[in-house]
């Protein structure tokens, strides 16, 4: 029976979702959920009722089914896994990009045939090496390498300057928070970031996707767009791009100190790095929560009748981590021949765009990490890493290294 969207009398049990924070084990809750019911009703960190999708199937189904929608995830009074932390109207960000004639120059700027851009990329990654082997160990891999090296590359494909990227990095922390209620600095700082990067649209040195944006306010077919449409277009990428290879970065790199036989092959064969990096899509646990969908009519999914209005959770750590899909899918299989298969990526109309780039982006990490530092290591226990609790992605709050 159902009382309110999102409210169903028929569950009393509840689980509390998300499960767990830390980054090196998966949780227990998710292999017990798969087996027995891969479609579970849970509880989320804003109060609400969802239904938690475990298996691969089942998680393929939601992406791919149009009748789950992640626009309509922003639609007032509906169930929420956590408080917006942006406008509602940007959380369906590349169909608002679509629908405002934008995509093709998005999608530009997100290929990582740029000219020059691997090269960038690679320099960059020997440069803050550099600087890792010039201060000597032991150092905090992620804030010295991994989120200098994502915010860089963003900047990058902006076309803003690098100087930017401290600014704009400042905010992430709060906006990719999972928070039961609206968090106060969430405003404060989108205000603050939309007003700079429309600033940026009117600076000279500006080229890159954001020149190319600010060159359509000439045309007269895009009379549409504001200055904080574009400006948007800006922060959301430069937002979500970082926070989701930093992110992965860190956790790839979490792996492999963790499991040294992986990070051994990959070092001693650097021509496996390209396969191991899909792999270690497959198997890291970097996306901390679920992707979200609504549903926008009674669909039969599994065993499960769900209906309009209630909130459907894909739990991407179960779907691949399936057996059914994935056999012995715990070990670290670079020749493993469905391992694109994963959904770390998303899938359906909402496929993540930045797939290659996201790709691009940590093998050339690794291969300079690799070869660079061959004696990597973690400086601490496994146990004493420190997971940031309450956040859209599982990291470490720092990643202490020597070598």
């Amino acid at each position: 029976m159902t009382t309110a969207p999102g409210i169903r009398t028929d569950h009393p049990l509840l689980l509390d979702f998300p499960f767990s924070w830390d980054g090196t084990r998966v949780p227990a809750e998710v292999e017990q959920l798969r087996a027995a019911t891969p479609v579970r009703r849970v509880r989320t960190i804003a109060g609400d009722e969802a239904w938690l999708v475990s298996s691969y199937d089942l998680c393929a189904q939601v992406l791919k089914d149009d009748r789950f929608s992640l626009k309509d995830t922003s639609a007032p009074g509906v169930p929420r896994q956590y408080a917006l932390t942006i406008p509602p109207e940007v959380v369906n960000n590349m169909g608002n990009i679509t629908g405002a004639g934008l995509r093709r120059a998005v999608l530009k700027a997100l290929n990582p045939k740029s000219p020059g851009l691997m090269e960038w990329l690679r320099g960059e990654a020997h440069r803050l090496v550099d600087q890792l082997l010039a201060d000597g160990p032991t150092a905090d891999l992620r804030s010295a390498f991994c989120e200098p090296y994502s915010a860089g590359m963003h900047c990058r494909i902006l076309g803003i300057p690098q100087t930017e990227a401290p600014a704009f990095l400042r905010s992430l922390d709060i906006a990719f928070m999972n928070s039961p209620c609206p968090i106060t600095g969430a405003k404060i700082n989108w205000d603050r970031d939309i007003a700079r990067m429309a600033a940026l649209l009117d600076d000279p040195a500006t080229h890159g996707l954001m020149g190319e944006l600010a060159a359509l306010r000439e045309d007269p077919d895009y009379a549409h767009l504001t200055d904080e449409m574009l400006a948007t277009v800006g922060v959301t990428m430069f937002g979500a791009g970082v926070i989701s290879t930093s992110g992965f970065l860190a956790m790839a790199l979490v792996y492999l100190l963790t499991h040294p036989i992986a990070r051994d092959l990959l070092r001693d064969r650097p021509d496996l790095i390209a396969p191991g990096v899909e792999e270690l899509l497959r198997v890291n646990l970097s996306i901390g929560d679920a992707l979200p969908r609504l549903a926008l009519e009674d669909v039969r999914l599994g065993d499960v009748d769900i209906h309009e209005g209630e909130l459907v959770l894909v739990l991407v750590e179960g779907a691949n981590l399936d057996p059914a899909k994935f056999p012995d899918p715990h070990r670290f299989d670079v020749h493993r021949d469905n391992t694109a298969d994963h959904l770390s990526f998303g899938g359906g109309a909402h496929y993540c765009p930045a797939t290659a780039l996201g790709r691009a982006h940590a093998r050339i990490a690794l291969e300079v990490l690799l070869d660079r530092l061959p004696d990597l290591a973690l400086a601490v226990p496994p146990g004493q890493l420190v997971w940031r609790t309450g956040f859209m992605k599982r990291i470490p709050e720092r990643l202490p290294v020597t070598w």
